[in-house]
């Protein structure tokens, strides 16, 4: 396979506090472990950087290019006794200190990568809000809505990649991360949540009631009444054809990493109504 057709997933641990590594150190091993003993191991690309501030990450995602990217946090303590624990993950910035990455913050990063990133994993405890956020631009985000055993996350993350690495989809993977949690015998299985673009800011699949489904079915904009209003639905159409474009990119990437002939042909589908989809907005756009 093409190394262009390579699914990069970073991942970026924190330790704030001094805090022991070693929970971190074996959640690296274990999934870089994983990913080479998986059937589709050559389509992986694992990228790791250790004890990251927040300059890092973005220098991080510049670099690598990723299109998973995985936060790996273990908080104790004596940081705890710093930054409440339903705010999230936390770094420590140059001067040794303890930082939080506001919420907004992140979103408005990921923003700027949304072109690449399909799939953001905040594999620490208090982590839905950020979550919640950032999935207004990108399509899969996962988030711990309570504190998370080491165990527990650990069983997520290595049922999560055991999916991908056996070509399933990201949902397929999260429920089996899951799954994995609760054939461990832990009682967290429901701690991961997972956020979707399409229901977090309301950008349709191509089967549901959309603007743009509203917009080709009435076949005009003669409902708009003033120029504002006519501006507002072609920014709106420009917003939902880029969305559609990133979609299409992922759904080909899956469709390439797939061996079963039943998932391949849903795949195709799919692409072939996006494309249709693209078809008619260039065609509202242009007249």
């Amino acid at each position: 396979m093409a190394e262009s057709s390579a699914l990069t997933i970073l991942f970026l641990a924190a330790n704030p506090g001094g805090s022991s590594q070693s929970r971190l150190e074996q959640e690296a091993r274990d999934i870089s472990d994983g990913l080479l003993r998986a059937r589709h191991r050559d389509r992986f690309k694992f990228e790791q950087r250790w004890a990251v501030r927040p300059r890092d990450i973005q220098l991080a995602l510049l670099e690598c290019n990723p299109q998973i990217v995985h936060f790996a946090g273990h908080r104790n303590t004596t940081t705890e006794t710093e930054i409440e624990p339903e705010e999230g993950l936390v770094f420590e910035d140059d001067t040794g200190h303890i930082h939080l990455i506001p919420a907004n913050a992140l979103a408005d990063l990921f923003k700027l990568f949304s072109d690449q990133v399909n799939c953001v994993l905040l594999n620490g405890c208090y982590t839905e809000e950020q979550a919640k956020v950032i999935a207004q631009h990108i399509p899969y985000v996962i988030g711990m809505k309570q504190s998370i055993t080491d165990k527990a996350a650990l069983d997520f993350a290595l049922g999560f990649y055991d999916a991908l690495g056996s070509g399933r989809s990201m949902e397929f993977a999260y429920h089996l991360g899951c799954s994995a949690i609760q054939m461990a015998g832990l009682s967290e299985h429901l701690t991961p949540i997972l956020y979707k673009k399409t229901e977090s800011n309301s950008i349709s699949a191509p089967d549901d009631s959309s603007l743009l489904n509203a917009v080709l079915e009435n076949g005009t904009t003669r409902n708009i009444s003033s120029k504002r209003h006519i501006q507002e639905k072609r920014e709106d159409l420009e917003e939902e054809y880029q969305n559609i474009r990133k979609k299409l990119k992922f759904l080909k990437q899956e469709w390439n990493i797939k061996t079963d002939s039943e998932a391949k042909y849903e795949l195709a589908q799919r692409i072939e109504q996006y494309e249709v989809q693209l078809q008619h907005i260039e065609e509202l756009l242009d007249g």
